[in-house]
């Protein structure tokens, strides 16, 4: 068990460092979206239901629309949570941690390597989306600070430093 361990941390750290390294390849995560498919001011918009601030965006698709991976990155976990409902967690460049939520299904698994554009699940209303119409919550969380966006007449300013806003970067 300690050997697994160290393994793990081991290519967690390599894949860290090269996190570093990656280059970002933005790709809309949802097949055949464009920037149409959702709001553009959604990111950090409040109030918003039980999680209080929406700390990403909700890109509207068809239920069982392919899901793709937003940029090259290692898939660090999949399962199931109350808010997000199926998700996947993706580490990609500069270390932010791409968050897909209320898939339908999950095509992929915990240390797999994806390609940006790779199939990861399917658009649906898992979680708290059930009941709405399907969509992917997609968000990107960095775990270092970003003070050029920090803004205090925001709700929880201080920790919106640690999120990248999905509609800018999906833009460039």
């Amino acid at each position: 068990m300690l050997k697994t361990r160290y393994w793990i941390a081991l290519t967690l750290l390599s894949v860290g460092a090269l996190g570093g390294l990656l280059p970002e390849t933005p790709t809309i995560p949802v097949q055949g979206a464009t920037t149409r498919d959702w709001h553009p001011q959604s990111f950090w918009y409040y109030p918003w239901g039980r999680s209080g601030t929406h700390k990403g965006i909700d890109i509207f698709a068809q239920e069982g629309t392919p899901v793709l991976a937003a940029t090259h990155g290692l898939v660090v976990h999949t399962g199931v949570d109350s808010l997000g409902g199926n998700i996947v967690l993706v580490l990609g460049g500069k270390w932010r941690l791409h968050y897909y939520a209320h898939l339908q299904d999950i095509d992929t698994q915990a240390w797999h390597w994806v390609k940006a554009g790779e199939r990861i699940g399917t658009v649906g209303t898992s979680g708290n989306a059930v009941g709405k119409p399907p969509h992917l919550h997609y968000a990107i969380r960095t775990p270092y600070p970003q003070p050029w966006l920090y803004d205090a007449g925001v709700p929880q300013a201080w920790n919106k430093l640690f999120f990248v806003d999905p509609n800018r970067w999906l833009s460039r």
